[in-house]
């Protein structure tokens, strides 16, 4: 027996790609083509298939490594037959021209030698032209004129083929697909490249024949629904000797490493499930052929967290106790609002990973500005507070930093941007806590902002609100300066990205430059979604909204 090692094949410009599946172990017998790895770079992933049949002695990579072009990935025991056969190869392409020399040969005439050739070749050129013929393959029918993407190519220029080979893979936002070699024989170039976009009738590369079976631009035949596509790069062929990809009763469905090599899911599909902790032996796809695709994880993924296993207590919730055992108890059922605030906020909670940024707005002259327009208020018939005020300025800073007035996307692939400028004021009501909307802010002044203020907070005190009074918010003011504390943290109001929270102001001494001095100090937090907003510009929206505040005639600006 012979030792091999196996390395990584060219790669063209990918760089370094990270190995994502290992099909094989120690000692496992593999045959000529099975999978020995799987690689996934930025744009698509390949296998490294086996150049010949042996046994695996050595495995020098790991999951998550970054490999690259030349690098060794483990050894194979090969018989000395299959060996020599290598070695032999080598020999030829490399002695041939040179085997027939010797210092006991005479040297032929130069113009006759080179006269030699030029037949030879003629003769090699007409014999193949005789017996095969260059036809080019087209994209099949793919039920779509949509364009999708080419994610694998499976064979290279020079590449010999078999009928029903997969010659490259497709894939659209909802399924992949292998497209299937229409012919044995092999690639004479290849006219598409990876990631490239591709529809029904593109040509993908130039195929040689035998003559007989060329007639032209193939596309190759869909296959029956009954019928699998052929895949090596995503579906490997278990071997006798491969460990179970079943998982034991009782396995969590959220597992970190899993034997998902066998299910039929394309390297996006994978990548998806690995980010996620996913086990896709416990998925059935709703695609083609019972394919897997990304809805079926997000899919498994919910229902997974909404049906806990028997006899489990559901996540973020509290074993009940019999409370009776240590007193006198009553049970009173709570309100349909209380539950439904409950709900929201647990749910934000879990989905939004919170950032919470802390600062103080100096408001002594906005106070002192503030008792000067009392006389005009009561005129008026309103009580003007600090709210408005907090309102415009919030208000500008949306528009100064659009990135707080979105909202993400479910899919995660995009933001949706408001151009509108909505923001929700959190009142606390006998039966719980809603949240109206005071629209168009930045177009109002303090008046009319004072004025729909009180008007919101009675008819939600009164129970008044409609639906529509309370949606469509970009950024929520939840306040409780009225009532006291020093500071608090409130919950992203989701879909919604942030939350400003407005403590109780306070009188402290503040350094001047020269001596301390008294000022009305506000201490604000910003909450915000840290999938949405990064920290620096939580920093600026703060500091830039303190700026407001302290001097409100930077609003006029």
């Amino acid at each position: 027996m012979a030792t091999e090692i196996i390395k990584v094949p060219e790669l063209g410009d990918a760089g370094d790609v990270e190995v994502i599946e290992i099909p094989v172990s120690l000692g496992q017998e593999v045959a000529e083509n099975d999978s020995l790895l799987v690689l996934e770079s930025d744009k698509a992933a390949m296998e490294i298939p086996a150049p010949r049949a042996g046994v695996v002695k050595s495995i020098v990579v790991n999951l998550g490594d970054q490999v690259r072009t030349g690098a060794e990935i483990l050894t194979l025991e090969v018989s000395e037959e299959d060996a020599g056969e290598t070695a032999e190869a080598a020999a030829e392409s490399s002695g041939d021209s040179t085997a027939s020399s010797g210092p006991e040969m005479a040297e032929p005439d130069s113009s006759e030698a080179v006269r030699a050739a030029e037949q030879d070749t003629e003769s090699a050129a007409e014999a193949g032209a005789a017996g095969s013929k260059v036809i080019e393959v087209a994209i099949p029918d793919i039920g779509t004129e949509d364009e999708v993407d080419v994610i694998e190519i499976h064979v290279r220029p020079g590449a010999a083929v078999a009928v029903d080979e997969p010659l490259l893979t497709l894939e659209s936002d909802k399924a992949a697909m292998d497209v299937p070699s229409p012919r044995a024989g092999v690639v004479d170039a290849l006219l598409v490249e990876l990631g490239a976009k591709v529809r029904t009738g593109s040509l993908i590369l130039r195929l040689q024949v035998e003559a007989e079976a060329a007639t032209g631009v193939i596309a190759p035949a869909t296959e029956p629904e009954s019928k699998p596509a052929p895949s090596t790069a995503i579906e490997p062929q278990p071997t006798a000797s491969a460990p179970s990809t079943q998982p034991p009763a009782g396995t969590s469905p959220v597992a970190g490493k899993t034997a998902a090599s066998n299910v039929y899911a394309g390297p996006a599909v994978r990548k998806l499930a690995r980010e996620l902790g996913v086990n896709l032996t416990r998925i059935e796809g709703s695609g083609a052929r019972g394919r897997i695709v990304k809805e079926d994880v997000h899919e498994f993924v919910k229902r997974s967290l909404g049906e806990p296993a028997t006899g489990a207590v559901p996540a973020g919730t509290v074993p009940d106790v019999d409370f009776s055992r240590f007193g006198e108890i009553e049970q009173t059922p709570r309100s349909k609002l209380a539950r439904v605030t409950a709900a929201n906020m647990h749910r934000s909670w879990l989905a939004v990973p919170h950032v919470a940024q802390f600062e103080e707005a100096d408001v002594t002259e906005l106070e002192r500005f503030r008792a000067n327009l009392k006389p005009e208020a009561e005129r008026r018939g309103l009580k003007l507070t600090p709210l408005p005020f907090l309102l415009k300025a919030c208000a500008r800073c949306l528009i100064e930093f659009p990135q707080f007035n979105v909202s993400l996307h479910s899919s995660g692939e995009y933001a949706i941007r408001k151009k509108y400028v909505h923001i929700g004021v959190a009142v606390a009501t006998g039966a719980g806590l809603v949240v109206p909307v005071i629209r168009d802010v930045d177009r109002k002044n303090v008046w009319q902002l004072a004025g729909e203020v009180a008007s919101a907070s009675a008819r939600a005190r009164d129970r008044k609100l409609t639906p529509e009074d309370m949606q469509g918010a970009c950024f929520t003011i939840s306040s409780l300066g009225a009532i006291g504390g020093t500071g608090f943290i409130p919950i992203v109001n989701a879909p919604e990205v942030a939350i400003l929270g407005v403590a109780r102001t306070a009188v402290k001494p503040v350094w001047n430059g020269a001596e301390f001095t008294p000022r009305t100090m506000l201490p604000l937090t910003l909450t915000y979604d840290h999938k949405a907003v990064n920290g620096v510009d939580g920093a600026r929206f703060t500091t830039h909204l303190s700026t407001l505040l302290t001097d409100i005639r930077n609003l006029l600006l």
